[in-house]
């Protein structure tokens, strides 16, 4: 695996590439190369377009370009980009902005074992939150009052939309913010990885989604209450 990681803070920079190939290597799964290391946004974006990583190992508050707004950029351009958020600061703001634009993890630094668990579940097409995150994570969205972008649909017809999800649908939908991945939701809903991908398919194009981050974030704002009553 192949990771760019980008921190305003030169030693946390370099003692993070060290404990990761270090501890890649005593791992039964593959190896990580730490293809280079940067300390703002500006330099996150080009060393992405330099080096295309399977992830982006990224900081969100730094001087001139932030985090956020590098991710943004990346994920413009190459909507597969993969990127890991890792930050000292657990902002309700932050997550939420990490979520809605497609990002595959958001960690503390202080989760530092965390972190090389995390790498391999994102390579496998996951999504990861640390645990105080997870916590947080479902009444955080449920209660979140941002604004959606011109391209997402309104408040009152996402609502109407989910209303029209069969009972399968809106199963496949919780499992999906759960962070499970198609072959685990098969598994739970006895289904073949195939009928997983189609049911996901004909979700996303009923509530006009991108991917399965956007479903995530609805799913905590519709279904889980719906559940909850």
């Amino acid at each position: 695996m192949k990771i760019v990681i980008v921190d305003d803070d030169p030693i946390v920079t370099k003692s993070l590439a060290s404990v990761i190939e270090m501890s890649s290597l005593g791992s039964s799964t593959e190896e990580i190369n730490v293809l280079a290391t940067g300390y703002n946004g500006q330099e996150a974006i080009d060393l992405y377009r330099k080096h295309h990583p399977d992830i982006l190992l990224l900081d969100i508050r730094m001087e001139g370009v932030d985090g956020l707004t590098a991710g943004k950029a990346i994920l413009t351009e190459d909507k597969s980009a993969k990127i890991l958020y890792l930050t000292t600061f657990i902002d309700e703001e932050y997550i939420v902005e990490a979520l809605r634009m497609g990002a595959k993890g958001y960690l503390r630094k202080s989760d530092v074992e965390s972190i090389l668990p995390a790498l391999y579940a994102i390579q496998s097409g996951q999504h990861v939150y640390g645990g105080e995150i997870a916590d947080m994570l479902s009444p955080m969205l449920l209660n979140n009052k941002t604004s959606s972008t011109s391209s997402d649909p309104g408040e009152e017809e996402l609502g109407n939309n989910f209303v029209d999800l069969s009972k399968r649908e809106c199963e496949l939908v919780k499992l999906v913010a759960q962070g499970l991945n198609n072959r685990e939701i098969s598994e739970q809903l006895h289904l073949s990885e195939g009928t997983v991908r189609n049911y996901l398919s004909t979700i996303l194009e009923k509530l006009n989604f991108r991917d399965r981050t956007q479903l995530a974030i609805a799913y905590y704002k519709y279904c889980h209450d719906e559940n909850a009553k």
